[in-house]
């Protein structure tokens, strides 16, 4: 049975997960898959979801569900967009483009980011809806400046700045599976890792026709071109992203600026006071400092802080679309899934990204319907219960 007809028969998103492990290799999947440290929060992220419970309204008829909102002046179809997911051109063939097709096709938006192995103008061209830019500042202000001055041109609606990686996490299992050995110029290097791609012979002959070697073409080196992914770590750690940033994105960027990385109310403050549009409730899918709080739990704290004077958004730990419901309830005018389309994606490219769509959004209007709300943008704190010691603050 092909990757695809496995990925029409999936019923959630774990069996999603299930194909893309069979098709990757070892190093790729555990690059999707896992997080950073011992992983606490990255179980944590998903576990919170288990804790809260539904307070369903009995004997109404909800025939049709409203699913459509408003985020940071982007209208969607459906409350949820695509994250930003990083390398995803070692997932499949062209990644990044079939992701943001089939976001535009389901009525959504798709979230590019700056380590991306595609053009940011072939991405914006291959969605028929919105896109955003997420952008690190590496390689300095000069070469983020021009990234940023090409998303403008090609029409990307809104800037996702990304305030939680002056370091990338510690991820033992890319360093035990040689993720970046994998992705070298030196056969030697290579070597040790071999055994694991020839054991997916079809991701491999995928992999080569697609060019093989990653490098970034949003992130243009003077003088060297595109960046190559071995370079990403030192990179990333003179890249650091501050406040005083958000003031000089401000002056190059015309359109909303989203800050992603928002973990207290200090933060959504800040975040506030130098002139966000929306935030993002983010600890990086666990992927960065392990041992903080799930984000769902930090959730009802930062939206009470920013009291509705701009949109606050939520990623972490959702996989299915009830997930979702339960963080609408809790304050997100919406939400971002990166792991759950990310297994679509390394298991069956367009395909398998559509499918987690539609597993999600099928989801979300059952369990819209069996709470008896007709729409999520009717949904609050008096449908879900939670625990008593989750602080609002």
């Amino acid at each position: 049975m092909s990757e695809a007809s496995r990925v029409e028969r999936a019923i959630n998103i774990e069996d999603l997960r299930r194909v893309a492990k069979r098709r990757v290799p070892r190093a790729v999947f555990d690059y999707i898959d896992g997080g950073a440290g011992a992983e606490v929060t990255l179980r944590e992220n998903a576990r919170a979801f288990d804790a809260v419970t539904f307070l369903p309204r009995g004997a109404i008829d909800t025939p049709t569900v409203d699913m459509k909102t408003i985020v940071a002046g982007t209208t969607i179809d459906v409350p949820f967009l695509l994250a930003p997911l990083g390398s995803s051109r070692v997932f499949y063939p062209r990644a990044e483009i079939a992701a943001a097709r089939a976001a535009g096709r389901a009525g959504t938006g798709y979230v590019l980011s700056t380590l991306s192995g595609c053009a940011l103008e072939d991405v914006k061209a291959a969605t028929p809806g919105p896109a955003w830019y997420q952008v690190y500042l590496i390689g300095g202000r000069d070469v983020a400046r021009a990234a940023i001055e090409r998303a403008v041109r090609a029409g990307f609606g809104a800037l996702v700045v990304t305030i939680d990686t002056p370091v990338a996490g510690m991820r033992e299992r890319d360093h035990r599976n040689g993720v970046q050995r994998l992705l070298s110029r030196r056969f030697a290097t290579m070597l040790p890792v071999l055994p694991q791609v020839l054991a997916r012979p079809r991701w491999l002959a995928a992999f080569l026709a697609d060019g093989g070697l990653m490098r970034f073409p949003n992130v243009v080196l003077p003088g060297q071109g595109p960046m190559a992914y071995t370079e990403v770590g030192p990179a990333l750690e003179q890249s650091v992203v501050t406040w005083a940033d958000l003031d000089w994105i401000r002056t190059i960027w015309p359109r909303p600026v989203i800050v992603k990385g928002v973990m207290t109310p200090d933060d959504a403050r800040r975040a506030i006071d130098a002139g966000a549009d929306a935030l993002v409730v983010s600890n990086h899918g666990g992927r960065q400092l392990d041992g903080v709080p799930a984000t769902l739990r930090a959730l009802p704290g930062v939206a009470e802080a920013v009291g509705g004077r701009i949109d606050v958004l939520m990623d972490g730990g959702i996989r299915r679309g009830g997930d979702i419901v339960v963080a609408l309830c809790l304050g997100a005018k919406a939400v971002l899934v990166g792991r759950a389309y990310g297994y679509g994606l390394a298991a069956a490219g367009e395909v398998g990204v559509t499918r987690a769509i539609d597993i999600l959004r099928a989801d979300l209007v059952r369990t819209m319907k069996l709470l008896g709300c007709p729409s999520t943008s009717a949904l609050d704190r008096a449908f879900v219960g939670v625990p008593r010691d989750w602080s609002r603050s």
